[in-house]
């Protein structure tokens, strides 16, 4: 399992890693709404201990992610296109205004350190790491949207991530176009660091709308 880095303030502990790697894996597609999946055997095939597996998944049970089968373990939930819908359009609500109002406030100096976070997203893409892309992808929006000094804001964009579904995303690296995506990460950056809000909010404004149309797939 790819452990995800610090997003900044205290180091999260390992069963909070174990749990956004999990998220990771149901953002992404690797399991799928209707599996069930006992602790053992996501411990086996992600290559951790059953004991923090186990209590990532209660954890993410009470987020509403997976449901608890008695004597099976979890049943991953499913989540409807008009959800997905919703959620898209609240983050694009507050991520693109957002971001765009950074062009004219945030350091440069901090917005160069999420250039090898940028870097680390097309770097998995380029591997087809489908849970390295969605884990990297987290932490650059979380700590870019962190640098307007609203922590209230990074917690519900970080919840509606969570909430998402990419299942595109392996035609995409099928066909050999995640990387294109993954490089808007720089692109963004590099707008920021020209003061450009217009070209930050085009940006913004395109990647987003891969939630729901590249990145969404069936």
């Amino acid at each position: 399992m790819t452990a995800l880095k610090d997003l900044g303030g205290r180091r999260p502990s390992y069963r909070e890693r174990v749990a956004d790697a999990l998220r990771a894996a149901l953002i992404a597609g690797e399991l799928r709404p209707g599996e069930v999946h006992s602790a053992p055997g996501l411990a086996a095939r992600f290559g951790v201990s059953a004991t923090p597996v186990r209590e990532a998944m209660l954890d993410l049970a009470r987020e509403g992610l997976v449901d608890t089968v008695p004597n099976k373990g979890f049943r991953v939930t499913a989540v409807s296109d008009r959800q997905l819908d919703e959620y898209t359009h609240v983050r694009s609500l507050i991520e693109i205004p957002t971001t765009a109002g950074l062009a004219a406030t945030a350091d440069p100096v901090a917005l160069e350190a999420l250039r090898p976070v940028a870097e680390e997203i097309v770097t998995a893409a380029a591997a087809g790491d489908l849970i390295a892309y969605v884990e990297a992808d987290q932490r650059f929006h979380l700590r870019l949207l962190a640098l307007a000094g609203n922590a209230h804001l990074v917690e519900v964009v970080r919840d509606l991530r969570r909430r998402a579904r990419l299942y595109g995303l392996t035609a995409l690296v099928e066909q050999g176009r995640l990387r294109e995506s993954a490089e808007e990460h720089l692109e963004l950056l590099d707008a920021l660091l020209a003061r450009d809000a217009e070209a930050v909010r085009e940006v913004m404004t395109r990647h987003l709308g891969h939630v729901r149309g590249l990145w969404a797939g069936a």
